[in-house]
């Protein structure tokens, strides 16, 4: 072999070595486009399933995490925001950026429970004392009650929170939509900041002071009462509440454009894993597996609660009838 040949082959050598040792250490790029008080929760998780995803493929990941309201999310993502996965507060919110064609049609059966991993209900967080004697969600409708929620055009909680008091109004004795139609209204009347989403909310009563009630998600209460401020606040349980089923979905149009289909998977079905279903017990959602339950059953007081598709059928009739444009929550906004 002539030294020209040799010398050519050894840098030919060397440069694929580089090139090869770079495709090692490269860190894929991963965002996780998520609603408001999943951050601290993902934060770990990341953390967690990197490590884990390292050793199963020897690949680093760049996580990015995107929190807001989760309505306001979903849109994000329709108008082009590069979401890897997105892990939203309702199964309406992905259904619409399936109708932008980025995600299959057919995505609620890629993963166990209609792709929710966890679940969460609404309860009410007062200040220590209840001064207002608030115990369940006729309470709310009270002259006098300040009460402080998210704006259900925006956010996912929100929509819940509604969802739960129409519910509750409808399930008492003589209930109907009229009467349940009244309660919300006069709920909302009593509202005296409507923030674009929970953790905004969770702000405004907690470290901004007003309100005597907060309208909130369970794992933010419990997130308050376990703070700094914890002597300050209380939870109360209604006698009923809605399960609220947080879903996740693959954005397929993004991660077969940038090779991220097994690494979106895998996240995915961490959040099933043991290591995964802990961690959302520990950040304050309800796990689905039931050891992680039993474990964490202490933090998770039972209480009633119905669902969606058994009081509204569904999310798709329940989005038209109470919050598209010129919906229910439009009317009871105009009426003010």
């Amino acid at each position: 072999m002539n030294k020209f040949i040799q010398k050519t082959l050894f840098s030919a050598i060397a440069v694929g070595a580089l090139v090869s040792s770079f495709n090692v250490i490269a860190a894929k790029d991963f965002l996780n486009v998520s609603y408001d008080p999943t951050r601290e929760f993902y934060q770990e998780y990341n953390k967690s399933f990197g490590t884990y995803w390292k050793k199963k493929t020897g690949q680093d990941v760049s996580f990015k995490q995107s929190h807001g309201g989760s309505g306001k999310q979903a849109r994000s993502v329709v108008d082009g925001l590069q979401a890897d996965v997105v892990t939203l507060a309702l199964a309406n919110d992905i259904d619409e950026i399936v109708a932008a064609g980025q995600i299959d049609k057919n995505w609620q059966t890629e993963f166990k429970n209609n792709s929710a991993p966890y679940t969460s209900t609404i309860v009410f967080l007062v200040r220590k004392g209840n001064p207002k004697n608030i115990k369940d969600w006729n309470d709310l409708v009270k002259p006098g009650v300040e009460i402080i929620t998210p704006n259900p055009k925006t956010g996912g909680a929100p929509r819940w929170i509604y969802l739960a008091a129409w519910g509750y109004a409808l399930k008492q004795p003589g209930g109907n939509d009229a009467k349940a139609r009244e309660l919300v209204k006069q709920l909302y009347r009593n509202v005296k900041v409507l923030d674009s989403g929970a953790r905004g909310s969770l702000t405004t009563f907690a470290e901004r002071g007003i309100g005597d009630v907060l309208l909130s998600w369970e794992n933010e209460a419990l997130l308050a009462i376990s703070g700094p401020d914890k002597d300050k606040y209380q939870i109360v349980y209604p006698s009923i509440s809605i399960l609220a089923e947080p879903s996740v979905a693959i954005v397929d149009k993004v991660v077969d454009k940038n090779g991220n289909r097994n690494l979106a998977k895998g996240y995915l079905n961490y959040l099933y894993s043991p290591i995964g279903q802990d961690l959302a017990a520990k950040y304050n959602f309800r796990p689905r597996d039931a050891k992680a339950a039993a474990k964490y059953a202490h933090k998770f007081p039972k209480i009633k609660l119905f669902t969606i598709n058994d009081v509204f059928g569904g999310w798709a009739k329940a989005q038209k009838t109470h919050f598209v444009n010129g919906a229910i929550y439009d009317q009871f906004t105009a009426e003010k």
